[in-house]
């Protein structure tokens, strides 16, 4: 039987299509020769962020023997290929990565109190962070001769409590204390994570007046602290608390109110000191050094006022980043900005994507923790995407200069600043509905006048307001600063309040977010054709994300809080009298932009003395929810009926054995194991929780301490 043509070279296509595979690569890369250095902190990160994203000790050493075998395979290949070479250099890349935040982990640890304790005792101050906007004090101690205590404590002091306290006083105090908190809901703030890595054991609240030694109060506060309150003297109330963290980067003095219309318009950005400020500082200070430099002919000809330039200019960015404490936004800025001022004097260009590359691959070998964190993400996703953007040839042409009217010139500046506001808020947009489940839709229009506002007009004026208020005329400067500011502020509050300024969407499942950024770091850092692929999982991220329901229930990791999505698109509380944070983190996890309502005064829902019940779900399928909001205990023959009839039952107690939901019941011992839940009901119920069953990370498995010791050594202080 004859065989027909097509038959056989279908098989012969493929195979040649998989022989061609490699080579076809092998010539993409020798393309891309120049951007390959450019992955080593994205494979350097990768294996941080797999270590945090895989739970158990197993399954890294696991990835570390992929990796090594990955290493081989690339050996086999060939060191002498780009393919090869790539593949060893990368997969050897990550599992330092892995190696390194594994063991930054185990060399931070430190013991954490095991549960909530009130005690006494004696500590010294390591930090002080006044908060008055919110009436607080926070202070960072040492507790003194308590064994049974963490070595670092973070405390809160409220009201009339506060006092002049400065780093290195000895204090007693009665207080408090819990362990850190972890996440209160899937997808929400663990600060048990920050916690760990700044060897902080336990939080807590000062009971009563802190007993300080003679003379405390009148010891000298430390220059920031001086500089912020000379600051609020010259600008009163919510503005000098922005110029304060513009300056010291002390914000405690902005207004909640403000503080969430700067989010909410986009505009959060300039209140953390990064970029933009010690960008400014460094060329105000270079480019005043070089005009008066420039006045010395034979500094002039010898070609001095460069070098001597550059060098006043880090000095600057120094002294300003410890000025503003050394956070690691500022510290990670400053990086940036030396390594720009080295290519300078080397004759190289300063701004370009391997800068961006050095500067986050140093700031992951010196705190490799930073990379989970949302302020590590946006800065450097937003300056990839501008100098990525700027690196375009559409892009230089559309800017380049030309002789033109200055209209024009003028016109084409503002188009180019705004393009670069709308393409930074593209990249910026998947980190902040992951981290925030929100994210500004205007921000690149406020950003047109908010950036040169607080550039050339706030920030200037503060720098001769603090300079000539050596010599007692800053007066004018501090006016011209004080409008600024408040023009800044009233900016954020129009767009914050403008229509459909902020979208929100329910939690980004950390899978989807990481493909998403995947495919936005393809599109990134590669410069051919190719890089275009990178949309294809930048797209199916996002649209799992736009795909993700709302969940039918939260309830936090206490059980004390449950929100129920109600008919319209919003949620209900169970208790009504929640506090701010706890509305706030519901309806971060929930997606939504508005207030909480009440869920006893809805009308399908029952409540009485200890319980409330009613049906909650879509379709046909709607499910019996039984939550239990009262202090009573209750005999377990009393509640089998009602527990037997429901399908979810909720409490923040123990519950009886007799209380069996028809699906699922929660009380403290389940909460204790899974963290804050979400519920998704229907004809396949599921549920998401904010703990991971056999999370092996320190900071879940910690050493703790009992802090049951009673002593009072508050005696030692006084006179």
């Amino acid at each position: 039987m004859a065989t027909s043509t097509l038959q056989t070279p279908i098989a012969a296509q493929t195979l040649s299509w998989f022989g061609a595979f490699p080579a076809a690569l092998e010539r993409r890369l020798e393309i891309e020769r120049e951007r390959l250095p450019l992955w080593l902190p994205v494979a350097f990160g990768a294996g941080i962020a797999l270590w945090f994203a895989l739970p158990t000790a197993a399954q890294w050493i696991g990835l570390l023997c992929a990796l090594a075998g990955g290493m081989a395979f690339g050996l086999a290949i060939g060191w002498q290929t780009r393919v090869g070479r790539a593949l060893t250099i990368a997969c050897g890349v990550a599992a330092a990565g892995l190696l390194l935040i594994w063991g930054r982990a185990l060399w931070v640890e430190a013991p954490v109190l095991a549960r909530p304790v009130t005690t006494e005792f004696t500590a010294r101050v390591e930090a002080a962070e006044p908060l008055p906007a919110r009436e607080q004090l926070r202070l960072v101690v040492r507790p003194f001769a308590r064994p049974d205590l963490p070595p670092r404590l973070r405390l809160t002091l409220c009201g009339d409590q506060r006092r002049p306290i400065v780093p290195g006083t000895m204090i007693g105090v009665r207080a408090r204390l819990m362990p850190p908190p972890t996440a209160r809901l899937p997808g929400g703030y663990d600060f048990a994570q920050r916690a760990w890595f700044d060897r902080i054991g336990a939080v807590g609240t000062v009971l009563g007046d802190v007993i300080l030694p003679p003379g405390a109060e009148h010891a000298r506060q430390p220059l920031r602290a001086r500089l912020s309150e000379h600051i609020h003297r010259q600008v009163a109330g919510s503005p000098g608390g922005v110029a304060s963290a513009l300056v010291t980067g002390d914000r405690g003095a902005i207004t909640p109110e403000d503080e969430e219309a700067m989010r909410r318009s986009g505009l959060a950005h300039l209140l953390s000191i990064s970029g933009l400020h010690v960008t400014a500082v460094v060329g105000f200070a270079m480019l005043l050094a070089m005009r008066l430099l420039a006045l010395s002919p034979r500094l002039a000809l010898a070609g001095y006022v460069l070098p001597l330039a550059a060098a006043a200019g880090a000095l600057a960015g120094g002294g300003y980043t410890w000025l503003a404490g050394a956070e690691v936004p500022t510290l990670r800025s400053l990086i940036a900005a030396l390594l720009v001022l080295a290519a300078i004097l080397l004759g190289r260009e300063a701004i370009t994507l391997r800068l961006v590359a050095a500067g986050a691959l140093l700031v992951l070998l010196w705190r490799p923790e930073a990379l989970v964190g949302p302020s590590f993400q946006l800065s450097f996703a937003a300056v990839t995407a501008i100098v990525a953007l700027h690196e375009s040839r559409a892009m230089q042409r559309f800017v380049a200069r030309r002789e033109e009217p200055f209209a024009f010139r003028f016109g084409r500046g503002v188009a180019g600043l705004l393009i670069t506001g709308i393409v930074v808020e593209i990249a910026l947009s998947p980190i902040a509905l992951f981290h925030f489940h929100k994210a500004g839709l205007y921000g690149a229009l406020a950003n047109v006048i908010a950036i040169p506002l607080t550039t050339f007009v706030i920030m200037p004026a503060e720098a001769l307001a603090l300079l000539f208020d050596a010599v007692g005329v800053g007066a004018p400067f501090w006016w011209v600063a004080d409008h600024a500011l408040r023009l800044l502020i009233g900016l954020a509050h129009h767009v914050a309040a403008a229509p459909g300024a902020v979208t929100t969407l329910p939690v980004f499942p950390p899978w989807a977010f990481g493909i998403a950024m995947a495919g936005g770091l393809w599109i990134l850092l590669w410069r051919s054709g190719w890089r275009w692929a990178g949309s294809v999982p930048l797209v199916a991220g996002m649209a799992v994300l736009l795909a993700q329901p709302r969940p039918d229930l939260l309830v936090t990791g206490d059980g004390r809080h449950i929100a129920a999505a109600v008919p319209g698109g919003g949620y209900a509380m169970l208790r009504d009298r929640a506090g701010d944070f706890v509305r706030d983190a519901m309806a971060e996890a929930a997606g939504i932009d508005t207030p909480l309502v009440a869920l006893g005064d809805l009308d399908h829902v029952d409540c009485n003395r200890d319980f409330c019940r009613w049906t909650q779900g879509r379709g046909d399928a709607p499910r019996v929810i039984l939550a239990a909001h009262g202090r009573d205990r209750i005999a377990g023959e009393e509640m089998a009926a009602a527990c037997a009839a429901a399908d979810v039952v909720i409490s923040e107690r123990w519950l009886p054995r007799e209380c069996v939901a028809r699906w699922l019941t929660i009380d403290r011992d389940t909460l204790e194991q899974s963290g804050g839940l979400a519920l998704y009901l229907g004809a396949k119920p599921r549920l998401v929780s904010a703990l991971r069953a056999g999370d092996a990370h320190p900071w879940r498995r910690p050493h703790q301490l009992s802090g049951n010791d009673e002593a009072v050594p508050t005696a030692d202080l006084a006179p």
